[in-house]
């Protein structure tokens, strides 16, 4: 136990005296993936909005493909973004692989499906007299949206929560188009897996002490949200 101690102590050290290669993973991680659920959000909330409220031909199909996709292989997704955007694929011509870019469209492609799944099947579980009294209120179609997204928020934020917590603690299709390029695109999770490989057992544990703070930080709002 005592190498234990002394790496957690030396890990320690690292954060507090701003170690650089640290310092650098935490602001790409941060970067790529607040960047890259503000999108999936954007993109996100609208399709799963429609598919739990609307009710259409093909839309058992779209709920089984998109179920499907939340459990797909991380490594599988990076390895068809790779395929997409190397010099070879059909998007090669913008030159996105092994760059923050590449990272974010990654993360994106993950968070999509568990937010259009999750908001989806919020909206289709609404309670069913809360949904006709809102309904009762005529309001416009706007407005009607904005409502029902009101009296979700909650459920909302942990969607949120858990969208941001998948592609955060995501280490394969970061290590496959981003390359884990030293103060670049090497992010928190693929500088763990690099220094503990490389025995830099120090590092990894500080690294994963602050993959453990994010999450403890995000924890912490939402309850903090919900008591409100």
């Amino acid at each position: 136990m005592e190498y234990l101690f002394d790496a957690f102590k030396e890990a320690l050290n690292l954060l507090f005296n701003a170690d650089e290669s640290v310092i650098s993973a935490i602001k790409t991680t941060l970067l790529s993936s607040s960047v890259s659920i503000i999108l999936a959000l954007a993109v996100g909330f609208p399709l799963g909005f429609c598919l739990g409220f609307f009710d259409f031909r093909l839309k058992s199909s779209l709920k089984l493909l998109v179920n499907t996709s939340l459990s797909f292989p991380t490594v599988a997704v990076g390895l068809i973004i790779y395929a997409f955007i190397s010099s070879r694929g059909p998007l090669g011509e913008f030159g996105l692989l092994f760059t923050i870019k590449a990272l974010i469209l990654g993360q994106f492609i993950l968070a999509l499906p568990i937010i259009i799944a999750l908001f989806s099947n919020l909206i289709e579980n609404m309670d069913k007299k809360h949904f006709l009294l809102i309904k009762s209120f005529h309001l416009s179609p706007l407005r009607l949206v904005l409502t029902i997204i009101y009296e979700l928020r909650f459920a909302l934020i942990s969607v949120i929560a858990l969208a941001y917590g998948r592609i955060v603690a995501e280490v394969g299709v970061a290590m496959i188009v981003g390359g884990n390029i030293k103060y670049h695109t090497r992010t928190i999770t693929t500088a763990i897996s690099l220094e503990t490989n490389k025995g830099e057992f120090e590092r990894g544990i500080a690294l994963a002490l602050v993959l453990i703070s994010i999450a403890f930080v995000l924890n912490f709002l939402i309850h903090s949200l919900k008591r409100d």
